[in-house]
């Protein structure tokens, strides 16, 4: 069977497939939204919940806020604990927040408002097989549902289907993996006792550690130590390993005073994919196109907006190939330009590595000054990017911070 009716044929119905399929709704387009998962109640289980302040202007554009409050967000409200002490930004109103709401509550939310927008039909259980190609432009996607093939054909044929992506694969996109000297687990803890609220994060040369505040008080807590020294004791005895990793982090979590409520969850090879945004009649967004590594909790925000950025790009140009295509190269060029910095520094910390000298100044600093703690919440959030993280107004505010510290 092929159709042609639809201006956008969107393969993957997460937070970015259902952000791009919302966004083309609400400028008129047709879309298909495939999804091989069966049930509108998928969710992605690896995840840290967390959608930073850089992805917020995305979902308020979605109209989504005020729902995902309703459905009990927490405000992502972050310290972090380094060598110095605990950075910890303002809470007065002068620093963006993000949210933080599980993805079991937060993908179904987003699917079904997808599902019920004018234009869009999501197909669920339908997985995809192949793209279709018509003189070295991508025109169509082929998908199985229930056995049988179906073929769709579109101007636009968007990827949103994860880090394993079978568009990018079909289309014989390139993947550059980079190895990841970290790995990760966690588990859901509730009733913490005097609990604040405060999401919180420890940097700790080669290992880290996170614990996320969730919606009806539940708590994601994980660990991420790097490979070499911790992988043969957590494969040995996971419950154990991970207890112990998280009891001996400063001013630790008291796990053993809440209630843990799922079992440990989490992988030992979790590399970094890198993938062209985009060729002709084809783009990648979210994980396809980037999947970073979750010690930064990124993953959901880039997710939005490289939706939102591809939208914007190619919002007049469905109707003609050639503006289509050229509207595309500058989707591209946007993704590269705003992440490429991002996913350097993030790729080479991935090595397990401590700080180094500038990470080093600027994390001091922000342990002693509120100003400072500020400027790397900022860039922790991905509002601003290493260069202006590194401007030379804040290099000099941070070695005047340490320099008054040493005197002191």
């Amino acid at each position: 069977m092929a159709q042609d009716d639809y201006d956008v044929a969107i393969v993957g119905a997460s937070l970015a497939g259902c952000t791009a399929a919302l966004l083309f709704s609400s400028m008129g387009a047709r879309v298909a939204l495939l999804e091989k998962r069966s049930s509108v109640d998928a969710y992605k289980v690896l995840c840290t919940h967390s959608l930073h302040a850089s992805a917020m202007p995305v979902l308020e554009r979605l109209d989504l806020v005020a729902a995902l409050w309703a459905a009990g967000a927490a405000p992502n409200h972050a310290s972090w604990w380094v060598e110095w002490g605990w950075i910890t930004p303002e809470r007065d109103g002068t620093v963006p927040f993000g949210l933080n709401l599980r993805r079991q509550t937060l993908d179904p939310l987003l699917r079904r408002r997808a599902a019920a927008a004018t234009g869009v039909d999501l197909m669920l259980g339908h997985a995809a097989t192949a793209v279709l190609e018509r003189d070295g432009r991508v025109h169509g996607v082929r998908a199985t549902h229930r056995g049988k093939e179906i073929d769709l054909t579109a101007p636009l044929i968007v990827g949103a289907d994860g880090r394993s992506s079978a568009v990018a694969a079909a289309a014989g996109i390139r993947t550059r993996k980079s190895r990841n000297l970290r790995f990760g687990f966690f588990s859901y803890f509730r009733d913490f006792p005097e609990d604040d609220g405060l999401s919180r994060a420890w940097f700790m040369g080669p290992d880290c550690a996170f614990s996320f505040v969730n919606e009806d008080g539940i708590r994601v807590i994980v660990a991420a130590p790097n490979r070499a020294d911790h992988l043969s004791a957590f494969n040995a005895d996971l419950a154990t390993s991970f207890r112990d990793y998280i009891n001996a982090l400063p001013d630790a979590p008291r796990i053993e005073a809440a209630q843990r409520i799922s079992k440990i969850i989490g992988t030992t090879n979790f590399p970094l994919l890198q993938r062209e945004p985009s060729r002709p009649g084809l783009a990648l967004i979210g994980d396809a196109a980037l999947a970073t590594d979750p010690v930064w909790g990124i993953g959901g925000s880039w997710a939005l907006l490289s939706a939102q950025w591809l939208v914007d790009a190619v919002a007049n140009s469905l109707n003609d190939q050639q503006e289509l295509d050229s509207a595309l190269e500058r989707y591209g060029a946007r993704h590269t330009r705003a992440l490429r910095g991002h996913q350097a520094q993030i790729r080479r910390y991935a090595k397990a590595r401590g700080f180094n000298v500038a990470e080093r100044l600027m994390f001091s600093a922000a342990a002693r000054d509120k100003e400072m703690a500020s400027h790397l919440y900022r860039f922790g959030s991905r509002l601003i990017t290493p260069t202006e993280l590194l401007a030379p107004r804040a290099i000099l505010r941070a070695g005047k911070v340490n320099l008054s510290h040493a005197i002191g």
